[in-house]
């Protein structure tokens, strides 16, 4: 159990390593790369057509007022404003919100104020940047993609210009909205269906010049209300098998990242915004990096005490002028994502599922999770028993591991007087002199003698591992265990809201440590281990997810109902006449 709770600290270290000391990719260069994994701050100049001409622009579109279409279908609701042709609301209809009962809106209301709202256009030079995001647009087409569907549900007709506002349309459909005046022309066209994808095109010319103008969806999710939910934001890309994610003290404001991608965008725990560009290899993606004040605490309408965050963004598009993309908004669902084609990926496959990072471990963690969710679907419908389930059938599973470490540490423990002697004899020489590997090699002949195996007893300790981190790991991943309830927990995916599960880990460890043999610890050590072990993990459970606590807690029982059984065995027994007989030559 020391080994277990030690790797697994040294599992949690080891990762807050690689973050702080490896190399990450550069975020800053001044010039272009080809690969995706570079960057370059540089900003590049507008791009112009080889036949274009500086010709001012005589025709005007825009709109008198300010007015809202809506494109709903099954899963979201997407309100449209005219005023820069963006995205007001993007509500997700499967997804309810934490802090506010009701379904989830992905604008983030007060980031987007400051920062943008989704679907803006980013430009390298701020005043057009503004500009374009503040005009009044011009809705000049809405149709729906089956002539014969009756999907205008409200049309209303503003003045003589004979503009259109206040629509609700259902997918599938298309609306178009332009603006133009003596100086620039734009046109934004936008495509929607049944799933969480939007196909997009934008173009943007100044004085005759094709300008370089992304999409954006510029300031995090909706879904961020605490400081730890803007913590786990992050940038993404993929290029073939290729995934890159940036973190946010590697991003950089403004900064550019050079394709070719085949998709990019940015993410938190449990939704993305994704670009997939038509044209992979003229993409290129703006990062774009904030700081907004939030409350500290919510749900205290008292409490004036305000965090500072960082919120992320990015803008995708082609540096060739025309931006053609497809555009997934919605969760992190693996089932979702796999139903998403991205063409041209060679050596991965050609779908959304990497956007999921099931981390180093994913070859385990992923069909762990794919199994827990058909356990879900077909057998208990409820996550937090099919969580249980699966505990059970893994601790099962992993008995025979037990029983070979039991059987090695019996070997261990019966050449223990041996090996003592032996290191007695050549205690007296120092590691650096020559003779001190003849004991190394009595030692081995031991060992050989007697049939041990020195690492038989870690062995299947270093098998069980893997399992234990690839289930962190995909739990803290599965957007299905979120808002998801089992009995008093609310939320699986969330702290258990009154400990319990972490004071079951902490009580269940506690007589799982009294239980086990450990013939070879001094009593007094391991009466201080029986104590600080629970208690320090689960002051470590505390914050974890009840789902992880939940697996944790019932391993721990199902081991510790396994190991009262191994102790009634003839091998349990004689080590424990082992252990108490150790035990007493210590007290003479």
């Amino acid at each position: 159990m020391l080994v277990l709770v030690l790797t697994f600290l040294g599992f949690i270290a080891f990762q807050a390593f690689l973050k702080k000391y490896t190399p990450q990719p550069p975020v800053a260069q001044t010039q272009n790369q080809p690969a995706p994994t570079q960057t370059a701050a540089a900003t590049p100049a507008p791009v112009m057509s080889a036949s274009a001409a500086v010709i001012p622009n005589t025709v005007t579109k825009q709109g008198s007022a300010e007015t809202e279409t809506v494109i709903e279908n099954d899963l979201y609701r997407i309100t449209f404003t005219n005023r820069g042709a963006q995205v007001k609301s993007w509500i997700l209809k499967e997804f309810d919100n934490d802090a506010q009962n009701g379904l989830l809106d992905l604008v983030n209301p007060a980031a987007a104020q400051k920062f943008g709202y989704p679907l803006s256009l980013w430009t390298y030079d701020e005043a057009v940047r503004n500009r374009l995001n503040s005009a009044l647009y011009v809705l000049s087409e809405t149709r729906p993609a089956d002539p014969l569907a009756e999907s205008i549900d409200r049309v209303t007709v503003t003045s003589a210009k004979g503009e259109l506002a206040g629509q609700t349309l259902k997918a599938p459909a298309s609306i178009s909205f332009e603006y133009s005046d003596s100086d620039v022309s734009v046109h934004k066209t936008y495509k929607f269906d049944h799933s969480y994808v939007v196909e997009m095109q934008t173009t943007v010319e100044q004085k005759g010049a094709t300008v370089t103008a992304f999409p954006m969806w510029p300031a995090g999710f909706g879904d961020q209300t605490k400081g730890s939910d803007y913590a786990a934001s992050q940038i993404a890309y993929q290029y073939d098998s290729k995934v890159e994610r940036l973190a946010i003290k590697k991003v950089s404001s403004g900064g550019t990242l050079q394709g070719p991608f085949h998709w990019a965008g940015i993410e938190d725990q449990w939704f993305a915004a994704v670009f997939i560009p038509q044209d992979p290899q003229s993409a290129a993606m703006v990062t774009l990096r904030n700081t907004i004040e939030i409350p500290h605490d919510a749900s205290d309408r008292n409490n004036k005490q305000v965090d500072k965050v960082e919120i992320l963004g990015t803008a995708v598009g082609s540096l060739r002028g025309l931006t053609a993309d497809r555009l997934y908004i919605g969760p992190k669902a693996l089932e979702e994502l796999e139903k998403i084609p991205v063409p041209g990926i060679t050596g991965a496959e050609p779908d959304l599922r990497a956007v999921v990072d099931f981390g180093w471990l994913g070859i385990i963690a992923r069909p762990l999770f794919l199994w827990l969710k058909w356990t879900h679907d077909h057998i208990v419908r409820n996550w937090g028993w099919a969580i249980v389930l699966q505990t059970l059938i893994i601790n099962l599973a992993l008995l025979p591991l037990r029983l070979s470490q039991m059987k090695s540490m019996l070997k261990m423990q019966r050449v223990a007087p041996q090996i003592k002697a032996i290191q007695e004899k050549y205690k007296k020489y120092s590691l650096r002199d020559p003779r001190k590997a003849e004991m190394n090699q009595e030692v081995s002949a031991l060992y050989k003698k007697e049939g041990v195996n020195p690492a038989g007893g870690c062995l299947p300790l270093l098998i069980q591992m893997p399992f234990l981190f690839a289930y962190y790991r995909m739990l803290g991943v599965a957007i299905d265990l979120r808002h998801a309830s089992w009995g008093w927990v609310h939320d699986l995916s969330a702290p258990d809201p009154w400990h319990i599960l972490p004071i079951a880990i902490v009580v269940t460890m506690f007589f799982m440590q009294r239980l086990t043999p450990q013939a070879a610890m001094d009593p007094a050590q391991q009466k201080m281990m029986n104590i600080m072990m629970p208690v320090m993990l689960g002051y470590i459970s505390l914050n974890l997810a009840a789902g992880l606590c939940l697996y944790w807690s019932m391993g721990n029982l199902i081991g510790l109902v396994q190991q009262a059984v191994m102790n009634r065995t003839a091998l349990g027994r004689e080590m424990r006449e082992m252990m108490e007989k150790r035990a007493r030559k210590k007290d003479k």
